[in-house]
């Protein structure tokens, strides 16, 4: 392992559900993301991610994060949830930063937020790996999520 591969999801969806504008309050907080989608910039990674080896999305069509709790402390907070990988769910903690709440040009109200975290591909089954030739590995252990989110107030 001698560079970070990076990539996303191209289909995805997130519910967030909270009363007015305090997200401590959130009852519902769902992503899930479609495995199919994932997108590495190289097709030969891709098709390999999506096979038995790793997400096996044949069998297990998405990953889903369901937030359990929400706890700001001013524009920081911690995102406690159960992620799911390949069948597998184990409860994560994920970093927020919050980036306020505005009314665009539009009339739509948004609120911004940076997630952010660290996960192990193997304790969610994905366990496969290669040895290089100076006895290296392929695929590191730690994954990073990162993601910037941007919610729409719904009425």
């Amino acid at each position: 392992m001698i560079s970070t591969v990076t990539g996303h999801f191209n289909k995805f969806n997130l519910d967030v559900i909270t009363n007015g504008e305090d997200f401590n309050t959130a009852s519902e907080i769902l992503f899930t993301a479609d495995i199919d989608s994932i997108n590495t910039n190289s097709d030969q990674r891709d098709a390999h991610l999506k096979s038995e080896d790793f997400f096996h999305a044949a069998k297990h069509a998405q990953l889903e994060f369901a937030g359990t709790k929400y706890e700001a402390k001013g524009d920081e907070a911690k995102l406690h949830g159960n992620l799911t990988i390949k069948g597998v769910t184990k409860p994560i903690t994920l970093n927020v930063e919050f980036g306020g709440i505005v009314k665009d040009p539009y009339g739509q109200t948004k609120a911004g937020f940076t997630v952010t975290g660290k996960i192990s591909r193997k304790e969610f089954g994905l366990t496969w790996n290669a040895v290089t030739e100076s006895g290296g590995v392929v695929v590191g252990d730690e994954i990073k999520v990162n993601a910037e989110v941007q919610l729409i107030k719904q009425s």
